[in-house]
């Protein structure tokens, strides 16, 4: 079949796309230890296969693969899991689809393959089964604790004390204490649940997470000099929390981007809403530190 030469791109893109997922999934099936999920992957990678064959048929070209791709997909899922990278994948395909109704119009054959893509992958990803995300609830319990917790600490402490060093030692020993209760209460709190998660393994995410947590919100108290000169006006101790209050943002933002892309779920609302939960904490302690330290009258 001849094809103008807008199609013919069109064509050799979705070529591109096509090879380079496959090798994407191949690469994913190969080093994947659960062996319904390295069937899954190798599915998906024959199935892209076989659409590169198709659009072949009619480009009568052979194309390269993105290896740069391939090489950045299989780090995320080293780094994140196969579930986020799988779903990171898919995301990019909807724009996909998009071209797919186009090219229908000059090449109908090409229906299957659209719907292929829309349906029977999502179909395929919905059997994928991650360690990791059966403890999500744990990280989000760690994480989301620390960031309350510890954002209203330093804040209160910050004005309570009004030393760098003091308050980074107070929420410290602050942060490293409640890791250690909120993982030994994630473990007594799964043992008495009838799902499938181990308790030690829920107890460690849940304590990882709010330790990264609390090192990175204490980091600026740590970084910056006791001696340093107002920036903008703001005192040394007003940089260091508000450092901490752009550290938690970030956070926020990255973790609530993992969960929104491996579990497909909103990311604004969850996002606001646990920015909310942790500024709002954190100016009232910061204002109970007022209180406490004009009722008690101590100087630090």
């Amino acid at each position: 079949m001849e094809i103008d030469a807008a199609t013919l791109k069109q064509v050799l893109r979705f070529q591109y796309l096509e090879l380079t997922e496959a090798l994407i999934y191949e690469k994913l099936a190969k080093r994947e230890k659960n062996a319904q999920n390295r069937k899954v992957l190798q599915q998906i990678a024959d199935d892209e296969v076989r659409h590169y064959e198709f659009w072949k048929e009619y480009s009568g070209q052979e194309v390269a693969p993105s290896r740069l791709r391939v090489a950045w997909f299989s780090l995320l899922a080293r780094l994140l899991g196969i579930t986020f990278c799988v779903n990171l994948l898919e995301r990019d395909e909807v724009n996909i689809a998009t071209e797919y109704r186009n090219i229908l119009d000059v090449i109908p054959a090409a229906r299957p393959i659209m719907e292929e893509e829309e349906a029977h992958e999502q179909h395929l990803l919905a059997m994928l089964d991650e360690e990791r995300l059966q403890y999500t609830g744990s990280m989000v319990l760690g994480l989301n604790d620390a960031l309350v917790e510890l954002t209203g600490a330093l804040a209160g402490l910050t004005f309570a004390f009004q030393n760098l060093r003091l308050v980074a030692l107070a929420g410290l020993v602050t942060g490293i204490a409640a890791a250690m209760s909120m993982a030994a209460s994630e473990f007594l709190a799964t043992r008495t649940e009838a799902d499938n998660r181990n308790p030690l393994r829920a107890a460690f995410y849940t304590g990882i997470a709010y330790l990264v947590t609390v090192f990175l919100l204490v980091f600026p108290y740590l970084a910056l000099q006791p001696d340093a000169a107002p920036v903008w006006g703001l005192s040394v101790l007003h940089q260091a929390l508000g450092a901490t209050l752009i550290i938690g943002v970030f956070i926020v933002a990255a973790f609530n981007y993992y969960v929104a892309v491996a579990q497909d779920q909103p990311f604004r609302r969850r996002f606001i809403e646990m920015c909310a939960i942790s500024g709002g904490v954190a100016l009232l302690s910061y204002g109970v530190g007022i209180l406490l330290r004009g009722w008690f009258n101590i100087s630090v």
